[in-house]
């Protein structure tokens, strides 16, 4: 566990293991504990695995107002410069599969490999953006409670609410633990998000794109067209899981970005 002061805001993170290193970040609304299968897995594999708590989350500082792509992709960017690490393989679940996207559009040549787990790449619809100005005054009027309480059946699929309690149960701990000024802050800034279809194709970098069969918030439709616009990517359909396939299903996550880093770091390093 570390703490580090970038960019006017303290960041935890979790640092483990020695290698290569890989960055990995969590969705809305959860902290750096949902990579926990992650952490131990390629901690344990000659890796070095960092997972910060995005800003507004966890054990980082809440910033309320307003947070937008770009504010979380250059925290994440100010933690590596901290931590003395140029280039990474990166990724990220939903949220902070939109932010990884940011990352390299704004950072293309510190990304040696990129992991876009159950999210999707095109900008918020009028309706969406709506949604989300609701959805964030709701978090600061009610608290997260009703709004996880909610939810929890999207994240993780019923079936393995009920096979899997304990990953339903953290999966909603962290949800209610989230500061509901942080969470609105992302959902306004995440509603102004650009379009990622053009970026997509300028990938070079040797790319993974994940999804749960029965995600409903990112159905597989969203993962497929990812798959067909980065050059060389591979596509993994993760049966038995929904919105967090590396909670329901971490074996399969596992395999699938063992495979992405062994791509990844065999690559040449963008110049």
């Amino acid at each position: 566990m570390g703490r580090a002061f970038v960019n006017g805001i303290t960041v935890g993170y979790d640092d483990r293991g020695e290698g290569a290193p890989l960055v990995l970040i969590h969705g809305h609304p959860f902290d750096r504990s949902m990579w926990a299968p992650q952490l131990t897995e390629f901690a344990g594999a000659g890796l070095r695995v960092i997972a910060p708590d995005l800003r507004g989350y966890g054990e980082s500082t809440v910033v309320p107002g307003k947070t937008s792509l770009d504010t979380f992709a250059r925290d994440i960017a100010a933690l590596l410069d901290h931590l003395g690490l140029d280039q990474v393989v990166i990724g990220g679940l939903s949220m902070g599969g939109q932010i990884v996207m940011e990352f390299c559009r704004l950072f293309p040549g510190r990304v040696r490999g990129l992991l876009l787990a159950d999210t999707f790449a095109q900008a918020e619809t009028g309706e969406g953006r709506e949604l989300r100005g609701r959805q964030a005054d709701r978090l600061l009027r009610e608290g997260m409670r009703p709004y996880a309480d909610e939810v929890l059946a999207k994240m993780v699929a019923p079936y393995n609410i009920e096979a899997l309690p304990e990953v339903a149960e953290h999966v909603l701990g962290m949800m209610r633990a989230a500061p509901p000024e942080g969470a609105a802050a992302a959902l306004r800034g995440r509603a102004e998000r650009p379009d990622y279809g053009d970026l997509l194709p300028r990938i070079t970098v040797p790319a993974l794109v994940v999804v749960g069969r029965d995600d409903e918030y990112t159905p597989v439709a969203d993962a497929e067209f990812m798959h067909r616009r980065i050059p060389g990517a591979t596509l993994v359909v993760v049966d038995g899981a929904a919105h967090l396939p590396n909670l329901e299903r971490p074996a399969e996550f596992n395999r699938a970005l063992h495979a992405l880093l062994a791509a990844g770091l065999r690559a040449p390093a963008p110049g």
